[in-house]
């Protein structure tokens, strides 16, 4: 691969070494107005590892749409994040942006630190003060949960999800069959565009039903990430099912209802199989 070939990859996916805890600092950039968008699409220059053969799709965020990846997305309700939190994040990041990188730290880790840093502070209003919360109504995540188990074992493999009161995150493997049925019918869009697009769109107006609101229900985009390694992998699907740990709503992973790790225990699936409801579970 060229060097020029190889800068513009990094120019286009800003760094490679996206982690579960950074990889939503889009929608701190888009809220905070460093990230101004287009619809485009482009396609981004191929390296020898596999995982990275794939489409970069960009619109208010960068996208990986990976051929045989596995894929960790977070989608969030719409105005989840108050403007007050939007100043809070703003000043936040002013305030880091104006600190001198820590001695004997490197610029690249002071900014993945950084990273980290606004992360935590978002997943701190993410979680603990959303602006909203619709999935405080069990009607709503219910609604959500099937969605999710809709086509499993048919369009892909679940992973991991849990659905807390803002915001849902979710791991999910594409399967072949069904992207190469994709690429016969001459769908230009990707296996994850398509079934974000479909969860997102039936969800929103099933739960607007319950709501008997005609309101914007989640916001545009979602926020994902190919992994690369069973490494990460499990990082993930453990930030997945520990996200209601942390946030203080349960104290075991397992007992948080709206979870995969709840339902591994309902159903006796190890943690390294796919989950998919038995055949006498609606």
């Amino acid at each position: 691969m060229s060097a020029e070939c190889s800068k513009t990859r990094e120019e286009k996916t800003g760094r490679n070494e996206f982690t579960c805890i950074a990889f939503l600092m889009g929608y701190f950039l888009r809220c905070l107005g460093k990230v101004r968008g287009e619809d485009r699409r482009l396609e981004v220059c191929a390296t020898e590892e596999p995982i990275m053969h794939g489409l970069f799709r960009q619109r208010w965020l960068p996208h990986w749409d990976v051929i045989d990846g596995t894929c960790f997305v977070t989608a969030c309700l719409e105005g989840v994040i108050s403007s007050q939190g939007i100043g809070e994040l703003r000043r936040f990041r002013d305030e880091l942006e104006n600190r001198l990188t820590p001695v004997g730290m490197s610029l690249e880790a002071w900014n993945t630190m950084k990273h980290k840093l606004v992360f935590t502070r978002m997943d701190e209003l993410l979680d603990g003060k959303p602006a909203v919360r619709h999935f405080d109504d069990d009607r709503l995540a219910d609604e959500v949960r099937k969605s999710i188990y809709h086509f499993a074992g048919d369009r892909y493999s679940i992973l991991a999800w849990c659905i807390m009161p803002s915001h849902f995150h979710w791991v999910f493997h594409p399967l072949s069959d069904w992207c190469q049925s994709l690429i016969s019918s001459g769908d230009r869009r990707s296996p994850r565009e398509i079934i974000m697009h479909s969860i997102k769109s039936f969800t929103s107006n099933q739960c607007n039903r319950l709501l008997q609101s005609s309101d914007k229900f989640w916001q545009q985009e979602s926020y994902d990430h190919w992994i690369r390694d069973d490494d990460e992998l499990w990082r993930v699907i453990r930030y997945v099912e520990q996200n209601p740990v942390k946030a203080g709503l349960v104290t075991a992973a397992e007992q948080w209802r709206f979870s995969s790790a709840f339902d591994r225990k309902e159903w006796g699936i190890a943690r390294d199989q796919p989950l998919k409801p038995p055949t006498n579970v609606a």
